[in-house]
């Protein structure tokens, strides 16, 4: 599921950058997607990895305690991911909201 949304992301930078190579608000902007992007490929791989090591436990060849941290690691990222996400959304309304 992150993967996809991570791809709408490249997707967009690809066509920012397109737009007008010169515009450093567009540059500026693409660079905070770029980022935002990267940050989503670490969320994943954390929630791939302790999907891992979960199956790993049960094949007798993991301890739980790493597991544990692994686990709760991957929740904790996702959550200020959500965070994040939840607070920009609220921007965006409160934007979109203002009397011109």
């Amino acid at each position: 599921m992150i993967n996809k949304v991570n791809s709408g992301f490249s997707q967009a930078i690809q066509n920012i950058g397109k737009s007008n190579s010169t515009n450093k608000p567009n540059q500026e902007l693409s660079k905070t997607i770029k980022t935002a992007g990267e940050y989503l490929d670490k969320v994943d791989q954390q929630q791939v990895n302790a999907d891992a090591s979960v199956k790993q436990m049960l094949a007798g060849n993991e301890d739980i305690d790493s597991v544990i941290a692994k686990t709760a690691k991957a929740d904790m990222s996702f959550k200020l991911l959500v965070g994040v996400r939840n607070k920009l959304v609220e921007a965006y309304k409160q934007t979109m909201n203002m009397k011109i």
